[in-house]
């Protein structure tokens, strides 16, 4: 699975937003991760990266990536 696959495909796997996908995240809880730093490993790349993308206003990109 390439890489933007996946990001499109990624959910959240605890807290508040458990099961939702990483795309739907409001963007002020990305935005507290990245003022309070990323976890660390795969959700946290996963995160950053989804900040970056969201705050380019890109998401759009991914959603004919996401699996039915």
């Amino acid at each position: 699975m390439d890489e933007l696959t996946e990001l499109a495909n990624a959910r959240m796997p605890y807290g508040k937003y458990k099961d939702l996908y990483l795309i739907d995240l409001p963007d002020a809880y990305l935005v507290w991760f990245s003022r309070k730093g990323f976890p660390e490993g795969k959700l946290g790349q996963l995160l950053a990266a989804m900040h970056e993308i969201k705050t380019n206003g890109l998401e759009k990109l991914l959603v004919p990536l996401r699996r039915s």
